[in-house]
């Protein structure tokens, strides 16, 4: 801290002394390399592909994935992290050496990892223990440490903790990330959707699915479209147990649990998630999720994650709907992140056995949904 004298004038004669107290700036030019670093990153990495889904049983029902997980460190959090990072840069928050932290179900973690490493800063990753083995052997590939506690619902407490102890910053992407990103556009990612969809026979999606993590995805897209005054409606998809739907619809008596399904579904409603924006909510059984990014795989090749079987889920109740009532249109969904984290989760029938979940009865829906248009959900 510097303190500066200053005589200013009191009145008519009369001099006083006044402390001018200023705070020792963060390091101007190390955050203009930062930037630049970070801002380099975004331009080396070209749009990713929004995927045509061909779905045989509802003709004039269009179905896309854009598909986040070939973004550098391979989940949609990619572009979350790189907004986090340039947000706090930005807000004087971050500086040389200062610790990164931050609580995370582990796709945020990876990408903020590897910003931190390209910035040269530690990074911290705060999680459950139930996070899946390979998510933090991709963390601690991009140099990050990981910090595991028991209680889910403790990590936000850690993480501050930690970041306190060590004089690091805890990015909080629960807090920030709706407003962090650009929602107006500035390359988000729904002005992407929209300028990719500019040429396909329905242009303007009827619905666009996402799950919540943060919120900041189904706030960034639900804003966005109300900005554009297009009339494309966002659908909010939100796994076992957790707060979201309870809350957006006005229940908040029941008890939210961790969800486990990693990467969306909260234990507590996250300061990001605009429910005024969203138009639809639709509890998906988490059987459901796992059945759908199995099926995926199956039918088109695509190795996605539970998070991406979430949102299939309900697109493909959407789409059937629309065909039902004989109406076309598109829907437009995500995939959010790779299927190879997950192998010894989701992927094997032996961690499904352990957790008691059976997904046969969903496949079969699954099916009926994809192949005649009918929804036996």
């Amino acid at each position: 801290m510097s303190v500066h004298d200053a005589v200013t004038t009191t009145g008519p004669g009369v001099a006083s002394l006044v402390d001018v107290t200023t705070r020792d700036p963060i390091d101007r030019d190390w955050v203009a390399r930062a930037v630049q670093l970070i801002q380099a990153d975004a331009n080396r990495s070209a749009d990713t592909h929004l995927l045509t889904v061909p779905l045989t049983g509802c003709p004039g029902v269009d179905l896309y994935l854009k598909d986040e997980s070939t973004h550098p460190t391979g989940s949609l959090k990619h572009r979350l992290a790189r907004s986090l990072l340039l947000y706090a840069l930005c807000n004087g928050q971050l500086g040389p050496g200062m610790t990164v932290v931050e609580a995370s179900s582990g796709s945020t973690a990876i990408s903020e990892a590897y910003f931190a490493r390209m910035l040269g800063l530690p990074f911290v990753a705060v999680m459950a223990q139930s996070t899946s083995a390979e998510k933090i052997a991709l963390i601690e590939r991009e140099g990050g440490r990981c910090h595991l506690v028991a209680d889910p619902s403790t990590v936000y407490d850690e993480a501050a903790r930690i970041a306190r102890e060590c004089g690091g910053l805890y990015v909080d992407q629960f807090s920030h990330a709706e407003r962090a990103t650009d929602w107006r556009g500035n390359n988000n990612i729904a002005e992407s959707i929209f300028a990719q969809m500019s040429q396909e026979p329905h242009p303007v999606p009827r619905w666009i699915v996402v799950g919540a993590g943060t919120g900041g995805t189904s706030a960034t897209i639900g804003r966005y479209v109300r900005y554009r005054a297009v009339p494309t409606q966002i659908c909010v998809v939100d796994p076992e147990g957790s707060a979201f739907l309870p809350a957006w619809r006005g229940d908040d008596g029941g008890r939210a649990h961790p969800s486990r399904i990693e990467g969306i579904g909260r234990p507590r409603v996250e300061p990001s998630f605009i429910g005024t924006v969203v138009d639809r909510m639709m509890g998906v059984p988490d059987a459901a999720s796992i059945a759908a990014m199995r099926f995926l795989r199956e039918r088109t090749g695509l190795a996605a994650g539970a998070s991406t079987g979430t949102a299939l889920y309900g697109a493909l109740r959407l789409a059937c709907e629309l065909h039902q009532a004989g109406e076309a249109g598109s829907i437009v969904s995500l995939v959010c992140d790779r299927g190879e984290r997950y192998d010894t989760t989701y992927g094997s029938d032996a961690w499904l056995e352990r957790q008691a979940i059976d997904i046969d009865p969903y496949a079969a829906v699954l099916a009926a949904a994809w192949d005649s248009g009918e929804w036996l959900g």
